[in-house]
């Protein structure tokens, strides 16, 4: 299959020869198009870039709070080396101005413990990014895979394969996050025992991916059902082609459009899921930073310290909002027809 092309009318003045009459046909590829309706769109672009610098700060927490001085872990209210700069008061709430805000503590610090809100933070978004992205690709493939054999072959195989999808879309998603996980460590944790920090990612990656998949798997589904019929795929079959190199050749580029829609949807959203689950007490807990353990601790000082929630607040609506603009942007970017 032959890949469209745009033509592009700019009189090309540089060649010898090239008559200021004419105009020079440039052909396209769709990633270029795309590319250029993108650079278009300041929205698109400025949320990517919100993105970029979300993952740059995750990636350069270690670096962060070594210039803050700071660190998640230490307990600066409590803490007998730092009784000369003390940051809580007798009630152990913060000292000073929004929640402790300060030249050694950028954000403030927690009540009660007086941890750094901003190493919390920063360290939270790496937690919290790294997981998500993790979750994210894994559930992606799985659902393209079983997207694209459904799709493709049809039949009594389509047909288990939408069964086993209605099986794992009954699940109240919510409700079993939090039911799987507690069974999910103790088939390989006592129960008497802490569970492993790594060990909590890891449950949580395997819930997450059981119960996620079954989204893409249909999107893929129906995209694949309506290309297996078109004429380039039965050109495709006359000549010879075996399954395999008609999906990878064929179908597959074709729905690399929706694919990359949903992940700039999957991913927000995913996170937001991570952050629920430490919430409620069942994915990250102390004293790994995370967004959604923040919450929980937001949550306990709203009353005395409303300040402490508003930094880790601001930072996940922004990214939420970001990544869920830019979808729409790369989606706008991929429609031909779109006037943006």
């Amino acid at each position: 299959m032959t890949s469209p092309v745009a033509l592009d009318p700019e009189l090309d003045e540089s060649k010898p020869g090239a008559d200021k009459g004419e105009q020079k046909l440039e052909g396209r590829s769709p990633g270029q198009l795309m590319w250029q309706r993108f650079k278009r769109d300041r929205t698109g672009v400025i949320c990517a870039l919100v993105v970029i610098f979300y993952f740059v700060v995750a990636l350069l927490a270690p670096v962060l709070t070594k210039l803050s001085g700071t660190d998640p872990y230490t307990l600066y209210g409590q803490d007998p080396t730092y009784n000369d700069t003390p940051v809580l008061d007798e009630f152990g709430l913060p000292l000073g101005w929004f929640g402790g805000l300060s030249g050694s503590h950028w954000f403030g610090v927690e009540p009660q413990y007086g941890r750094d809100v901003f190493a919390m933070l920063v360290y939270g978004m790496r937690t919290s990014l790294f997981m998500a992205v993790a979750v994210t690709v894994l559930l992606m493939v799985t659902g393209i895979v079983i997207g694209l054999i459904g799709g493709y072959f049809g039949g009594r195989t389509d047909y288990w394969i939408g069964r086993v999808t209605d099986f794992f879309l009954s699940f109240p998603q919510q409700l079993f996050f939090i039911a799987f996980m507690p069974v999910v460590t103790a088939f390989f944790v006592d129960p008497r025992e802490e569970t492993p920090t790594y060990f909590r990612a890891l449950a949580m990656l395997i819930v997450l991916w059981l119960l996620g998949w079954m989204g893409m798997a249909r999107l893929v589904r129906s995209t694949v059902l309506s290309l297996r019929e078109r004429e380039f795929v039965e050109a495709a079959k006359v000549s010879g082609a075996s399954p395999g190199r008609i999906v990878r050749k064929e179908i597959l580029p074709n729905v690399v459009t929706p694919i990359l829609v949903q992940f700039t949807y999957q991913l927000p959203s995913t996170i937001l899921t991570i952050a629920f689950l430490s919430f409620a007490g069942v994915g990250f807990v102390e004293p790994t930073p995370d967004w959604g353990r923040l919450f929980a601790a937001g949550s306990q000082y709203a009353q005395q310290d409303p300040a402490f929630i508003f930094f880790p607040g601001v930072a996940l609506v922004i990214f939420v909002l970001a990544f869920n603009l830019l979808g729409d942007s790369v989606r706008d970017a991929f429609d031909p027809k779109s006037g943006r």
